[in-house]
């Protein structure tokens, strides 16, 4: 009996999130820019109009990418768009102080399509806003397309084509090459490490090293320390438990082996 052979090409594992877009049109230009470099899945937080993908507008901006477009899931929140997904990268012009990784796409779309076990998510903002701060230090890493640095301004669909492209190439390239390292955990998703920084956050409080009524750039250094590393699953757990630990009143602690 014949296995059917699982596709795990980044073709399947990436997924692009657009926020809050105020342009039917760049919906649509957005899911043919997908289409033709061989990708599919496309969600949209809270689009100005809630029937974008219907618009005529966006209709006729998506040019033959019609099943892309209608086959866009519209959610409320970052969590909904990143469900099921373990590394979250945010595409900006702008540079942030507290920020993940700054990366480029090549680097980026390399290290995705080399690693079957990422399920990646590309997030791009508003035409005219961007990205949020706090949106941006959920990711990963942060995507600077290395434009023109006197007129870097890229429209939101061409952002969408720059990356595709990249991560395509990246995907096909002869060039890339999955490196043996060792046993490797399941990659920790969004949420899960959303929920071990609050987790830490509050023991961080309780033992007085963080001050919860001072600015709180700790814990955005923190994210960005972190998001270096990849946290894996059980590595999310660990720094759980020793958070509960820190917790725990310490005649009810149990050793650890």
């Amino acid at each position: 009996m014949n296995t059917p052979k699982i596709d795990n090409s980044v073709f399947k594992r990436l997924r692009f999130v657009l926020v809050e877009t105020s342009s039917p049109g760049n919906i649509g230009a957005a899911a043919r820019a997908i289409k033709t470099m061989g990708f599919g899945e496309l969600v949209l937080i809270n689009p100005r109009f809630p029937n974008a993908v219907q618009e005529e507008a966006a209709v006729a901006f998506a040019s033959g990418a019609q099943d892309v477009l209608s086959g866009a899931r519209i959610v409320s929140s970052i969590e909904e768009a990143l469900q099921d997904c373990n590394f979250a990268a945010a595409i900006s012009a702008r540079l942030r102080e507290f920020s993940p990784p700054v990366v480029t796409p090549r680097a980026i779309a390399e290290q995705v399509a080399g690693d079957t076990g990422l399920k990646a998510a590309l997030i791009f903002g508003n035409e005219r806003f961007g990205l949020p701060n706090e949106l941006v230090q959920k990711c990963n890493v942060l995507i600077n397309i290395p434009a023109n640095p006197d007129y870097s301004s890229l429209n939101l669909a061409q952002a969408v084509q720059v990356l595709a492209y990249e991560f395509r190439m990246a995907e096909l390239g002869d060039h890339k090459q999955a490196t043996d390292i060792g046993f490797q955990g399941e990659m920790a998703g969004v949420a899960e490490i959303e929920g071990m920084f609050r987790h830490l956050e509050e023991a961080l409080v309780a033992i007085e090293f963080l001050k919860p009524d001072s600015p709180k750039k700790l814990m955005p250094r923190l994210k960005r320390l972190f998001s270096r590393t990849q946290l894996e699953t059980e590595e999310v757990n660990i720094l759980r438990g020793i958070a509960r630990q820190i917790l725990t009143p310490k005649q009810e602690r149990k050793p650890k082996e």
